[in-house]
């Protein structure tokens, strides 16, 4: 399923750094949910994922049929540890 999503997604997201980690489809409180987790040498800001996830909205409504029956699309950045010392 990665590699799918990131086959469609990741030349799109180049030139903000980021790029697909990780997709998978979760149940939560009932609902079918598609998550896309991204990553980056960098911080993924908040503005940077806003970027990103119009991005991916655009290609995926193109590409429903990867997303297949779910109820939402969840798009998020992979947490970053605590960096001790800067």
């Amino acid at each position: 399923m990665k590699e799918q999503v990131a086959s469609l997604v990741d030349d799109s997201l180049k030139d903000l750094n980021v790029y697909v980690l990780d997709a998978f489809v979760s149940e939560e409180e009932g609902k079918q949910i598609f998550n896309i987790v991204l990553d980056s040498n960098e911080v993924i800001d908040l503005n940077k994922i806003t970027d990103a996830s119009r991005i991916i909205n655009d290609i995926m409504d193109t590409h429903e049929e990867v997303l297949g029956d779910v109820d939402e699309l969840d798009i998020y950045s992979n947490e970053k540890g605590v960096v001790e010392n800067e």
